[in-house]
């Protein structure tokens, strides 16, 4: 028995324009040091994450972490907050592409929000045979 879809089947929506990656999860306590905030090696293995996702959206490609640069950590970010990652391709090159990773804090209970750490990784393309591959540039009209 076939029910009826209430939505387009997933080959027949549209797709997702390459120019902006948003992930938002919650700092639970094994996530936090014992100032109960978020780690910082935990807050840069979800922004690379971010990256991840928007440089392989932009370039329907394998990609891997080359370089994470200008990282900086402005605010604390409490265990119980909300964290959404922005990440955007902001410049390509032949075969890399630098992506700008923004993490907001939000409080769960308010509408309390900032900006609480940001960086900028360059992540390269691979082709088939594990080499840099060329990427499309970035479209500056998006």
């Amino acid at each position: 028995m076939t029910l009826p879809l209430s939505r387009p089947p997933l080959g027949g929506l549209p797709p997702v324009p390459p120019r902006e990656t948003r992930v938002t999860h919650v700092v639970f306590p094994g996530l936090t040091n014992h100032h109960g905030t978020l780690f910082g090696g935990e807050a840069l293995s979800l922004m690379d994450s971010a990256a991840f996702i928007a440089a392989t959206r932009h370039c329907r490609k394998k990609v891997v972490t080359r370089h994470l640069d200008a990282m900086e950590f402005r605010h604390p970010i409490p265990q119980g907050s909300l964290v959404e990652l922005v990440a955007r391709v902001v410049r390509t090159g032949r075969t890399s592409m630098t992506v700008q990773v923004d993490v907001f804090r939000e409080d769960m209970y308010s509408e309390t929000r900032e900006l609480a750490c940001a960086g900028t990784f360059a992540l390269v393309a691979l082709g088939e045979d594990g080499q840099p591959a060329p990427v499309p540039p970035l479209d500056t009209q998006a």
